[in-house]
């Protein structure tokens, strides 16, 4: 196959819209020179990623969809996001709907319509939302909303919406995606343990560095994923450190915890665009991260895969 300029690539990746299908992911790392938009790197992943690998954590942001007043850095696409998925090798996706498109969905709807059947999604939205509306977000692969509240000065939806909306999708399936603290998780564990659909904990719940799996809200996770209730995102490595890359010591370790408590809770996400990080990383690097957090290649795939297909409804 003859190399493709960068341009060409993107041509290719809009053309071949249908999931991958058509073309081997050995061809899409030969179309282009490795490099992505907000990501460090060109090298592909020491590890291979099996089939049906699901990027279960990342955003898409774009200046063509509302609201026009939020600010919309460039190389956020989704044919940028084309280009890692390239890269890692991965086929499913879960787009995360971003603080930058505020709770309309329109964005998150256009990736998920290109995605087709390889896309789930997470939507934020008001409480006030109506059931059409709910049940057209279903229809287009939308599975759960999302709850950012680690940073109160630009939460989109805080708090006080988390119970109201949770009860309003527990008839559909959906999940609630929560972004807190470890302080926050503590604070609100009445809260959390009375909703009335599943809980997915980002970024691993986002505990104290220092503390990793001795920070009181790894218990309080761990209560949850044990009574079947919880699952946890092994993703933001870089948002659970104080020692920094290449390895994030101390990430890996709440990581590894995560992994001996429920291997089959767990699913892994990139967390493309970096959007908190100045100086992005190597998305490479942090997939291969998975591997020594997983501990084997039966718990990664099953990380990658089985995980991902079981929680958003993956054929």
């Amino acid at each position: 196959m003859p190399t493709l300029s960068r341009r060409g690539f993107v041509a290719a990746a809009m053309a071949g819209m249908a999931g991958m299908a058509g073309m081997a992911t050995s061809d899409w790392a030969r179309a282009t020179d490795g490099s992505v938009p907000n990501s460090a790197g060109t090298e592909r992943p020491r590890h291979r990623a099996p089939a049906r690998a699901c990027d279960c954590h990342f955003h898409i942001i774009d200046a063509r969809f509302p609201p026009p007043d939020t600010p919309k850095p460039p190389g956020m696409t989704f044919d940028a996001y084309r280009l890692l998925q390239a890269r890692l090798g991965t086929t499913r996706a879960v787009p995360v709907q971003p603080k930058n498109h505020g709770t309309d969905p329109t964005c998150l709807l256009d990736a998920l319509a290109r995605f087709g059947g390889n896309g789930r999604g997470i939507a934020v939205l008001r409480p006030d939302v109506t059931d059409v509306e709910l049940k057209r977000l279903d229809a287009g692969y939308v599975r759960g909303l999302r709850f950012s509240v680690w940073n109160p000065n630009d939460t989109v939806a805080p708090i006080a919406t988390i119970e109201p909306l949770a009860k309003r999708i527990a008839d559909l399936g959906w999940h609630v995606q929560l972004h807190m603290s470890g302080n926050q998780i503590r604070e609100n564990e009445a809260l959390l343990n009375r909703l009335p659909c599943p809980i997915v904990f980002d970024h691993m719940g986002r505990l104290d560095p220092a503390r990793g799996p001795d920070d009181p809200a790894f218990a309080t996770i761990a209560g949850l994923v044990e009574k079947g209730r919880a699952w946890v995102k092994l993703a933001g490595a870089y948002l659970n450190t104080e020692a920094g890359p290449p390895g994030y010591p101390d990430a890996t370790r709440t990581a590894q915890a995560f992994v001996r408590l429920a291997p089959e809770r767990l699913v892994w996400g990139s967390d493309w665009p970096h959007v908190t990080e100045k100086h992005k990383p190597d998305d490479a690097v942090l997939f291969d991260l998975l591997s020594d957090w997983a501990g084997s290649a039966a718990a990664r795939d099953r990380i990658l895969v089985d995980n991902p297909a079981t929680l958003y409804g993956f054929a």
